[in-house]
């Protein structure tokens, strides 16, 4: 029945099915975004760690790195052209004294604001009759994939 939980096996073939979804979709979406950078100036990473600013406020490198699953070395590329635009800066951590926080500027919040508006305005164009439900649903099992694989080792 549809609503009983799959067996493993099952389970395994089904998420397998939406893992497939995952990378096309990213990368569809990455293109996308990446158009957009005549217009507002950064790239897919930029925009990741603008959008992690933006979200939690004041943050270090390896936290960014460890929230989105990326190098440190990654991130703090992405911080310092952020910062060479203007977007990002950093201010004295009281926490910690050779980590320092890493925070948006006013301008970094006016382009990352207008990012998003950007791609709501392109994703309010999906349509396909879905409803709260499904995005619900699909919001649980990409969160459920998301906190799953973060605990299961692979050897």
């Amino acid at each position: 029945m549809a609503d009983e939980p799959l067996p493993p096996d099952e389970l395994a073939v089904r998420l397998a099915d939406v893992y497939l979804l995952v990378g096309p979709l990213y990368r569809r979406v990455l293109r996308k975004v990446e158009q957009g950078e005549e217009v507002e100036g950064i790239g897919a990473g930029v925009r990741a760690v603008l959008d992690l600013l933006r979200l939690n406020g004041p943050m270090t490198v390896p936290q960014m790195g460890r929230a989105q699953a990326l190098s440190r070395q990654f991130v703090q590329r992405m911080v310092n052209e952020a910062a060479e635009r203007g977007f990002a800066e950093a201010v004295p951590n009281p926490a910690h004294r050779r980590s320092s926080l890493i925070r948006l500027t006013d301008s970094g919040r006016t382009v990352i604001e207008a990012v998003i508006a950007r791609e709501h305005a392109l994703l309010g164009q999906i349509g396909g009759g879905l409803t709260q439900a499904d995005v619900d649903a699909c919001v649980k099992v990409l969160s459920g994939m998301l906190d799953a694989l973060v605990d299961i080792d692979v050897d």
